[in-house]
């Protein structure tokens, strides 16, 4: 089946576009003239900016992504405000700093519960309205490198994002092509890293990286760009942008 890229006209929901990568995005997918939902649990300025700056293609929220109810709510204000939602950049999620056996049951579930059930539910949520609606869409994960490969102090969310490009790439088997579903897996930005590795194991990581740079966002939004708005054929995949350093 054919999925064409999704219209400039539509409406994309961002979770987690308040600030760095998720506010790059929201920024970008307005440069390309589309409709943008998007929430955060603290709605920042230079998000509040952009909504005043486009008050006729940005719906904003202040919204906790573990709770389902309040994040339909949002989904439907969206589309009484903006039209119908034709795609979803799954782009929330909460860090993790600390070794596996430091870490407490109550920080590993409130880690699960953000970063794989609440993106789970939300996919879920928007899945169902592109198949009711226009009937083809596009989502996108944005997942991690750790989802792949090693790194200390972060198992629980390493474990979230493995799960989620799992999950990714049953929802494309499942969409038969009606959606086509994808992740972006980001090598580590440079705040994460100092927040979780250290200085050594940063310059470490630096210099083994075949690019001798970390990520930024503007290294990951041309890619989720292309998964929205590019007739790509990309479906079920997990593209990894870490400047080389996982080969």
């Amino acid at each position: 089946m054919s999925n064409p890229p999704i219209p400039a006209a539509s409406c994309v929901v961002v979770s987690g576009g308040s600030r760095g990568l998720g506010l790059a995005i929201v920024q970008s997918i307005l440069d390309h003239g589309a409709k943008v939902a998007t929430f955060a649990r603290t709605v920042t300025p230079e998000l509040e900016a952009l909504a005043a700056a486009h008050p006729d293609r940005v719906h904003v929220a202040s919204v906790d992504a573990t709770d389902a109810k309040a994040v339909t709510a949002f989904i439907k204000e969206a589309e009484r405000k903006l039209g119908p939602v034709d795609g979803l950049v799954n782009n929330a999620a909460i860090g993790q700093d600390s070794l596996h056996v430091h870490t407490s049951p109550e920080r590993i579930a409130d880690i699960i519960n953000t970063n794989l059930t609440a993106p789970l539910v939300l996919s879920r949520t928007v899945l169902r309205r592109i198949l009711s609606g226009r009937g083809t869409g596009r989502v996108v994960f944005v997942t991690s490198i750790c989802a792949q490969r090693g790194y200390a102090g972060l198992v629980a969310y390493s474990a979230t994002k493995g799960g989620l490009d799992s999950a990714m790439r049953t929802i494309a088997r499942e969409m038969h092509g009606r959606v086509l579903a994808n992740s972006v897996a980001p090598g580590f930005f440079a705040s994460e890293m100092s927040s979780v590795l250290g200085q050594t194991q940063l310059d470490t990581i630096t210099r083994r990286t075949p690019t001798g740079r970390l990520v930024e966002p503007e290294n990951v939004v041309p890619v989720i760009d292309m998964l929205l708005f590019e007739d790509t054929n990309i479906n079920g995949q997990t593209l990894v942008i870490d400047g080389g350093g996982s080969i």
